[in-house]
């Protein structure tokens, strides 16, 4: 059987700038399906939510080899909340595995259903990162159409952040002419701390050919200048990713982060190169996850 708790390597991306962390999906595929999803370049049926074969069998057989001073980040390229989870609750299973051994934890999600396991969550040694990626409500229904609406996000970081769980918020993609309105981005911000958020990452969309294709189609009045953005103006890092010009992420990315610290969070921006915007000890907010339980060294 191979792995589900695996090294953290987004494609060996010089870009990234993460710290040594683990990954682990319960899912394959999210159906959240969000226009903008990188996992449809590499994941088949990548909407489509399933259940990785004997995934908590294959979990327990993995926490016992991995060392458990490295945070296990749940989920990279599928949201362990995504909307299969309400019924199938493998998450909320593997939290209960993980938690009580003292493994370190960072949940990835854009969902309210964090919420249902709460009770779990507020005991272990778990920091929660939620996507809030514009406050348009009508942007959201057509960016990320399965996901809840951002103002439920919302009001999530703040029952987390009240029951002392560390909360991260990430403004990310920011997609030009979609939601990149410098105004509209500080209010996610200042939101997002207002209700408790002690980290904003943000990051700028990186294009791919079939998630450029799923925008510029959703948004046919913008649609070609979103797509001269990347492909005359932009830059290409990998022979299949086109990167926003660096001036144009620059003067984003530096506004965002000034506007943040002045707000009184920390600031980090992921998978973009430019260190000197990273302003907390770690740009995913690993260094936020709590030491409620002791670790167990055999789990």
């Amino acid at each position: 059987m191979s792995r589900v708790v695996t090294i953290f390597d987004p494609w060996k991306d010089e870009m990234c700038t993460c710290p040594l962390k683990y990954s682990c999906s319960p899912y394959t595929g999210c159906s959240h399906s969000c226009l903008y999803c990188y996992i449809s370049s590499y994941i088949p049926r990548p909407f489509i939510a399933r259940p990785k074969k004997n995934f908590i069998k294959r979990l327990i057989r993995d926490i016992r080899r991995i060392d458990p001073k490295i945070p296990i980040s749940m989920a990279n390229s599928s949201d362990p909340y995504t909307p299969p989870e309400d019924k199938l609750r493998l998450t909320r299973r593997a939290l209960e595995i993980m938690i009580p051994r003292g493994l370190k934890l960072m949940i990835l999600t854009k969902s309210t259903l964090i919420l249902r396991d709460i009770d779990l969550v507020k005991e272990g040694n778990v920091a929660v990162s939620i996507t809030i990626t514009t406050l348009n409500s009508n942007v959201v229904r057509v960016i990320e159409p399965m996901a809840p609406d951002p103002w439920e996000r919302l009001r999530a970081v703040e029952k987390l952040s009240r029951e002392d769980v560390p909360v991260i918020v990430r403004v990310d993609p920011i997609i030009p002419y979609v939601n990149d309105d410098l105004g509209m981005l500080e209010h996610v911000i200042s939101e997002a701390i207002k209700r408790g958020a002690k980290h904003i990452v943000t990051s700028t969309y990186k294009a791919r050919k079939d998630s450029l294709n799923r925008l510029t189609s959703a948004f046919p009045d913008i649609g070609k200048a979103i797509r001269n953005a990347y492909l005359i103006h932009g830059i290409r890092v990998k022979r299949t990713v086109y990167y926003l010009s660096k001036s144009w992420r620059k003067r984003i990315l530096k506004h965002l982060m000034d506007f943040t610290l002045r707000e009184g969070a920390t600031f980090a921006v992921c998978r973009e190169g430019f260190k000197e915007y990273i302003r907390a000890p770690s740009c995913d907010g690993t260094h936020l996850i709590p030491n409620r339980v002791k670790t167990l060294r055999r789990t």
